[in-house]
């Protein structure tokens, strides 16, 4: 990718909705030469584009931003995987892979992990909040990046010397994917994923041996039937899906949590309405996954000839269907750019939709509910840093905020 498309690309990914109301108030759809597929921005055809799977294919659905070089692929080879994931694939295929999840991330398995999840919120809390009072702290360092990684590594069954190692291999992962990096970097970054493919495959080869009841004994009997020594490409199967696994269930929530606090600390009158009404968490929860959606969108392609909001697309055009625009779709709902915690309950596409919807929905919102619950209670007068200014991280598959500095 030239270094001029490379540094538009990084200015839509930072503030994308520009772009999404122009294409909105732009009749068919809009092709977006950033992203180099046509953009679907409004919410009733993105519904019908993933109400459609058989014609929208999720084949291309994580389609790398940056692609890597020969010598990082040579460096990727030494690893275990490359398989279709449950978010990469269609059909049957799609369903084998997404059954293990679905009984994995169960309302059942959620509400036992719940415990945890509070009890791990109360520690991390704990830790900074005397510092908070006599210096500014970082509740993406601090918190965001570490409630996703522990809960989610705590129902795959990782050791917890192991969730560390996991949580910056999946970060590795994104980058060496989403972000423009100099080629030692790039290989940098490659080993660090090559070495969380190799633990989770320990940890799949293990689960075959001693099952237990976490995910990834789940995602091993699922993908691999039987009680026999794994083949190597069933090892690939399960380490990719496992790895998949790890990054949307750690990663999304990271930054749902990160900009559901800034725009609540940014706007001090709805934070403090928050803390005098706790019963209005929930509602809040679903403002800030409606209003900066943590995972602004996922390409498509299509199999065949398609008309989709009266453009004409050919068999093979790459496609764009943006949540984050449908979520702001003046269609859908009155003052769509104004965040409000006090908002009637709107449908919108911040998990996804159809066969595709996010398994995992239920345990992302009951983490920010109980950070919210947390911080409220305990931390009533936190507020924003002076000199915080919220910069997004330039990516259309996390958006969080890059930092987020607090004080008392």
């Amino acid at each position: 990718m030239d270094a001029d498309r490379m540094a538009r690309l990084d200015d839509l990914q930072r503030d994308p909705y520009g772009t999404y109301e122009r294409a909105r108030r732009t009749p068919g759809l809009t092709f977006v030469p950033e992203l180099n597929a046509w953009l679907v921005s409004r919410q009733a055809d993105a519904r019908e584009v993933l109400r459609r799977p058989a014609e929208f294919s999720s084949a291309n659905a994580l389609l790398p931003d940056v692609p890597p070089s020969p010598a990082v692929i040579g460096v990727l080879m030494q690893g275990i995987g490359g398989s279709p994931t449950v978010v990469t694939s269609d059909g049957d295929a799609h369903q084998r892979y997404r059954a293990p999840l679905s009984r994995g991330l169960s309302p059942a398995r959620v509400a036992a992990v719940v415990p945890y999840l509070r009890e791990r919120a109360a520690a991390l809390v704990d830790s900074f909040a005397d510092v908070a009072g006599r210096q500014p702290v970082d509740l993406v360092e601090r918190y965001a990046r570490r409630l996703p990684g522990e809960v989610i590594g705590h129902l795959l069954g990782l050791a917890a010397e192991d969730v560390p190692v996991a949580i910056s291999g999946s970060y590795r992962a994104e980058q060496l994917l989403f972000r423009p990096l100099p080629e030692e970097e790039q290989l940098a970054a490659a080993r660090d994923v090559v070495a969380l493919q190799h633990l989770l495959d320990g940890y799949a080869r293990a689960r075959r041996a001693d099952p237990r009841d976490d995910l990834c004994t789940e995602m091993v009997s699922a993908l691999a039937p039987g009680d026999g020594e794994l083949s190597f490409e069933q090892r690939g199967e399960i380490v990719s899906n496992l790895q998949n696994l790890l990054i949307a269930g750690h990663l999304t929530t990271t930054a749902l949590i990160g900009s559901a606090l800034l725009h609540l600390l940014r706007d001090r009158a709805q934070w403090e309405l928050l803390c005098e009404r706790p019963e209005l968490i929930p509602a809040a929860v679903e403002e800030a996954a409606r209003y900066d959606t943590a995972v602004q969108g996922f390409r498509r392609v299509t199999t065949r000839p398609v008309t989709i909001a009266g453009t004409d697309l050919p068999a093979g055009a790459a496609v764009f269907v943006a949540f984050g625009s449908a979520n702001r779709d003046e269609a859908a709902g009155e003052q769509p750019d104004v965040f409000d915690i006090t908002r009637a309950p709107v449908r919108h596409l911040a998990f996804g939709h159809g066969v595709h919807g996010c398994p995992g929905a239920q345990l992302a919102r009951e983490q920010v509910k109980i950070t919210l619950e947390t911080l409220t209670e305990r931390l009533p007068g936190l507020r924003l840093a002076p000199g915080e200014d919220g910069a997004m991280l330039p990516t259309m598959i996390h958006r969080s905020p890059r930092t987020l500095t607090v004080e008392l």
